[in-house]
């Protein structure tokens, strides 16, 4: 049997705080309970034999709110923004214009001084690709957006540019079934269905 890796979006703080950059803010109210108006959903991924998230703040809270008590994996950190860490997209926008559209441009580029688009796209892919390969292995990982749109981008062998398509919410969930250089998305009815993670829009630039 393939290998099963189901993604959860990590909790974010409250909606009406802007999404930054590298964003290691941890959970306020408004995200605890977020996680768990929707905990009777995803609570039964607890039940996966490997069960990891992104080393953020926000990330770990969230794994461990919903019973998973993941390990961090590095490979899983958001990418490296060099100097715009922290910033929203709309501040970075306003301090270097021309450097944001190179970035948005050309996947390896680094005019903020950080980490390519594609090796972080590489990076994430080489950790599904590493995943145990036992016979019906089911894997949970929490995550950030970021992470898991990188994920999906390598996973589909879609161009980089598809990267700025794929718009992840907050606790929603994905799967993608097979092994390393073989992998297929699946949308399962049940439990995750009443949160898609995937929204694939014509243009987009969201972070």
């Amino acid at each position: 049997m393939p290998l099963r890796v189901t993604f959860v979006a990590a909790a974010r703080s409250s909606p009406s705080a802007p999404e930054r950059f590298e964003d290691d803010r941890p959970l306020d109210q408004a995200g605890w309970d977020a996680v768990q108006r929707v905990a009777h959903e995803l609570l039964p991924l607890a039940a996966a034999e490997l069960r990891y998230c992104s080393p953020t703040p926000r990330s770990r809270a969230t794994g461990d709110a919903l019973g998973y008590a993941p390990l961090a994996q590095l490979a899983l950190r958001d990418c490296d923004m060099g100097r715009w860490r922290g910033l929203t997209l709309g501040e970075a926008m306003a301090r270097e214009p021309q450097a944001v559209d190179a970035w948005l441009a050309d996947p390896r580029g680094t005019p903020y001084g950080g980490e390519p688009l594609l090796a972080f796209i590489g990076r994430v892919g080489g950790w599904l690709d590493t995943r145990p390969r036992e016979d019906g292995c089911r894997i949970v990982a929490v995550a950030e957006p970021s992470v898991i749109r990188a994920a999906l981008v390598y996973a589909l062998q879609a161009p980089p540019s598809a990267y700025w398509n794929i718009d992840v919410r907050p606790l929603s969930t994905v799967t993608v079934t097979g092994h390393a250089g073989r992998w297929n998305l699946r949308f399962d009815a049940g439990s995750g269905a009443t949160h898609p993670a995937v929204d694939v829009r014509a243009q987009s630039t969201r972070v």
